[in-house]
């Protein structure tokens, strides 16, 4: 599967989370439509097919994202 370039997805997550919060103040139609169209390319960005599940997938691709779980550690 290609991946998107970090740099885009930030943008995208970005961009989608702006559009939430003006859409939680103010939605109208404009909005919501954007909202969906990053919706959409932050899920084929990422090989999703809900927007939670791509959020949750490009922010685990950005640089800095760690895996927090130790049982991959050997000691």
């Amino acid at each position: 599967m290609l991946m998107a370039h970090p740099v885009v997805l930030r943008n995208l997550v970005h961009q989608y989370e702006t559009l939430q919060a003006l859409h939680a103040e103010a939605g109208g139609p404009e909005i919501r439509q954007r909202m969906d169209d990053v919706a959409y390319t932050l899920c084929i960005s990422t090989g999703t097919q809900d927007v939670d599940t791509a959020l949750v997938a490009a922010r685990y691709q950005l640089p800095g994202a760690r895996v927090y779980d130790d049982s991959v550690v050997d000691c």
